[in-house]
């Protein structure tokens, strides 16, 4: 399994200052760095989270039967789930994971300035679980190399853009991470049979469904290929094996933001992590042409959305 420290695999950027001089400029790069598939890396917890939150979160081992693979919060809804524990460990939770997501979502609205009256705030979630040698399906895996793609919300080429934050007080969370996607997509997308899922029509029962004005959730031909490309990649030993990464370790108390639907990685062990989604669209994008929906739809030579 190679490994590449070179930073055009990955770049790493440690964004340093962010006090009052951050600049639009600077937001401006700072989304730039993302698109290209650059991971921010912050060496603290650049918004508010109160000690007795992250206590409390800790207090739980990662075998208590309250907690589920993932704690999830949605915001749009302001619902929990995953959590099946008392009612006051339950009011408890749900508290923290409404004021993470608040504040985490107030801190990326600065940093990422440009995003901010487009993007879509999707779910939060808390990881208490070890990563490590976990007995998972290969589709489930997490320590194997993938791009991520929702099965239940489709993006239509939204961007999936991801906040995480280890809460751990000693061991980092373990992340390999592979090419940038334009250069993953020109190598394996072709293999991965891109050209079919760009043929393909919608089922007749969408299209009457769409005629008829109902409401329909419909999964676009970019999500269907991004779903497929997932598995793919998990189901490949060949590229497992060959696909050039670079190891990181993302220390206690640290936070880095993401393009996962963009970067290939693999969550190789960490314990208590949080985590926020928002959904970019590609008019927002500092560089459209690097969104994995404009590098598909110009190598199938096909709208995809």
């Amino acid at each position: 399994m190679p490994v590449d420290s070179r930073l055009e695999v990955v770049p790493f950027v440690e964004v340093g200052d962010f006090g009052p001089g951050f600049t639009a400029e600077r937001a401006r790069q700072c989304c730039a760095d993302l698109e290209r598939g650059g991971i921010l890396f912050f060496s603290g917890i650049p918004y508010e989270l109160p000690q007795a939150d992250v206590n409390f979160l800790l207090s739980y081992a990662a075998r208590d039967s309250r907690f589920h693979k993932n704690v999830s919060y949605r915001p749009a809804s302001d619902v929990l789930r995953g959590f099946a524990g008392d009612a006051e460990s339950r009011r408890r939770t749900h508290d923290v994971m409404r004021r993470y997501s608040r504040q985490v979502t107030g801190f990326v609205a600065r940093l990422l300035a440009p995003y901010a009256a487009h993007w879509s705030l999707d779910y939060a979630s808390y990881r208490p679980l070890e990563e490590a040698a976990r007995s998972l399906s290969v589709h489930k895996r997490n320590d194997l190399l993938h791009v991520d793609a929702f099965p239940t919300r489709p993006t239509r080429g939204g961007r999936i853009l991801r906040v995480f934050t280890n809460l751990h007080p000693a061991n980092p969370r373990v992340w390999e991470a592979g090419l940038p996607f334009p250069a993953l997509a020109g190598q394996y997308a072709a293999a991965a049979e891109l050209a079919r899922f760009a043929a393909e029509n919608s089922a007749p029962w969408r299209r009457v469904a769409r005629a008829l004005g109902l409401p329909l959730r419909e999964r676009s031909r970019y999500d269907s290929f991004m779903l497929h490309f997932h598995d793919w990649m998990k189901e490949n030993p060949e590229l497992q094996r060959t696909l050039p990464r670079r190891h990181l370790e993302f220390p206690p108390s640290s936070t880095w933001l993401v393009f996962t639907d963009g970067l290939p990685h693999a969550v190789m062990s960490g314990q208590f992590a949080l985590e926020q989604t928002f959904i970019v669209p590609v008019r927002a994008m500092v560089e459209p042409e690097l969104a994995p929906i404009t590098v598909l739809e110009r190598l199938s030579g096909a709208k995809l959305a």
